[in-house]
């Protein structure tokens, strides 16, 4: 009953459809028995209604709680749900490996959905993060039967998240391993954790070395994240079975994506976007001003995905975001709103924005001029601020003055905007950099400054360099490509643009000790000089993607 009464109320707050039927029939911990042997237990969650095809979720992260409204709202919209708890987590049997098993045990799950009396003979697919990573392990091999998939803050590879500008997303990998971990205590020990902060991820955070840095945050070593410390140059065979990019051109299914400005996986869910279009796909593509946690990318999910759901599945449905664009975008800033585009990305004029000496921005280009300069201590890293972090409370746009008062970030401002600039697409920077240290990072991020004097945080990338990738020129400097977040951000007039130069963000990425010891072991750390050059020959620049306001929005 109280089920019941939180699906009708949650109906109506998310300004979902009527319900088609409020008598759901729920069977809890089957089991199903995958290829070898291992059992997976699951959720069925069976509308009162014939014929009505199947919602599956697969989850690492448990079937009670909010999975509970999420499934019963899917079955009242008119669906069978499944959901089933990958292996090695919630009461499932064998070990969490991820990535490993998910293709294979998504297809044993469908085998044992064709053998249900109530099986209609088409399904989609739900679910966000790692529900989405399970989506794309199964999306080339699951045939006709699979209508629809509906991917939040997700993409089909994480290893290039994981090792951003071939880094190490500390922060995003480590509270991922105390998550999981926390499923396996007490529900009151767990409270008391968060209660206290959590120190002990907070102090394994900034532990050294790093394979010692799970048992600090859990008290207990985690095969995979020593795994994925041991396994982090781009030449490793290690990922090349846990990824399923290499497979999009065979997905025929109709995708709806939906992600945040400041999520952990925005990249390389707009690559996933741009594979399926070069394929002749037509994937729905929802981006907001949300984080990887956040409410608001809960419930644009709700929306979007059971509309979509019901229009690719359901006999006679009816596509809810019919009429609107394929691609539909929040443009954040003072002035900004929803957007509907033709495409991703849309059309605009690439402007550098290059480095001036005054600590200036300007888009005339560079002049004579000495490097700016600054000294790194990997020892008192420069911390990371806001920006797409895995834990919502920490995560998106904050005010970056704290940060850019160090000593070891460097800025750029261009003169209040006599008109609005809006940067609507990818974003990147070409920094020259000249340092006395062959190993280091360099981090660029672009921010807002309003009529205040706050500096809010748009979008940001890091490169970390060795002397293999990035060979220095005659004065002994290099030339560092630096693929910012995308972005879709209205700079008002009034405000100013400016670029953060720095060595770091920790601990959103490992810091780079200096030495060019392995990731997991190092432990030494060496600091150095650096200096920024932006002269003619060295033209150091961000490149915006500038269009003029209003020109993509389709008429409603």
């Amino acid at each position: 009953m109280l089920e019941r009464l939180a699906c009708g109320l949650a109906t109506a707050a998310l300004r979902l459809p009527p319900a088609r039927t409020r008598r759901i029939a729920v069977t809890r911990d089957i089991a199903v028995r995958v290829r070898d042997g291992v059992i997976l237990r699951t959720d069925h969650y069976a509308p009162d209604l014939a014929g009505v095809p199947t919602v599956l979720i697969r989850t690492p992260y448990g079937r009670s709680g909010p999975m509970r409204l999420l499934c019963r709202l899917a079955a009242e919209q008119g669906f069978h749900v499944v959901i089933q708890s990958c292996r090695g987590t919630g009461d499932s049997g064998g070990s969490f490996d991820p990535f490993v098993h998910e293709r294979d045990d998504g297809l044993d799950t469908l085998d044992w959905l064709r053998r249900q009396h109530w099986w209609s003979g088409a399904f989609g697919m739900f679910g966000a993060s790692y529900q989405g990573f399970v989506q794309w392990a199964l999306a080339a091999d699951a045939g006709h039967e699979l209508r629809a998939m509906v991917a939040v803050a997700t993409a089909s590879t994480t290893r290039d998240s994981t090792y951003a500008g071939e880094s190490f997303a500390l922060d995003t990998v480590l509270t991922w391993v105390e998550l999981l971990q926390a499923q396996t205590v007490p529900w009151l020990a767990r409270q008391w954790e968060l209660k206290r902060g959590q120190p002990r991820l907070i102090a394994a955070l900034s532990h050294l070395p790093l394979i010692e840095a799970d048992r600090i945050a859990t008290g207990a070593t985690v095969s995979f994240f020593q795994e994925w410390l041991r396994h982090h140059t781009p030449q490793a065979d290690y990922w090349r079975s846990r990824v399923f990019d290499d497979r999009l051109h065979l997905v025929r299914t109709p995708v709806a994506m939906v992600s945040g400005w400041h999520d952990i996986f925005l990249p390389a869910q707009l690559r996933d976007y741009a594979a399926l279009r070069a394929t002749g796909g037509q994937p729905r593509l929802v981006v907001g001003p949300w984080t990887h946690g956040s409410p608001g990318l809960f419930v644009a999910a709700l929306r979007e995905g059971l509309g979509w759901l019901d229009a690719h599945l359901s006999a006679g449905g009816a596509d809810r975001s019919a009429g609107h664009a394929p691609v539909r975008v929040y443009v954040g800033g003072a002035g900004g709103g929803w957007r509907d585009l033709p495409d991703w990305p849309p059309a605009a004029v690439a402007t550098r924005w290059h480095l001036h000496p005054g600590a200036v921005l300007r888009t005339c280009p560079a002049e004579p001029s000495s490097p700016d300069g600054f000294w790194y201590d990997p020892a008192d890293p420069t911390p990371s601020l806001g920006g797409p972090l895995l834990v919502a409370q920490r995560a998106g746009p904050v005010d970056n003055r704290p940060v850019e008062s160090r000593d070891d970030v460097l800025t750029w401002t261009s003169e209040p905007l006599a008109d609005a600039v809006e940067v609507i697409g990818p974003v990147r920077a070409e920094i020259h950099l000249r340092s006395e240290l062959t190993n280091l990072d360099v981090f660029v991020r672009l921010c807002d400054v309003d009529r205040r004097g706050r500096s809010w945080n748009v979008c940001d990338g890091l490169v970390r360099l060795d002397a293999e990738r990035f060979p220095a020129d005659a004065v002994g400097a290099v030339v560092v490509p630096v693929e910012l977040w995308p972005a879709a951000h209205r700079f008002a007039p009034g405000h100013r643009l400016r670029l953060q130069v720095c060595g770091g963000a920790h601990p959103r990425y490992a810091r780079n000790p200096g030495t060019g010891e392995p990731l997991g072991a190092a432990v030494t750390l060496r600091g150095g000089y650096r200096e920024i050059l932006h002269d003619p020959d060295h033209p150091s620049a961000v490149v915006l993607p500038i269009v003029q306001p209003g020109s993509q929005t389709l008429p409603g």
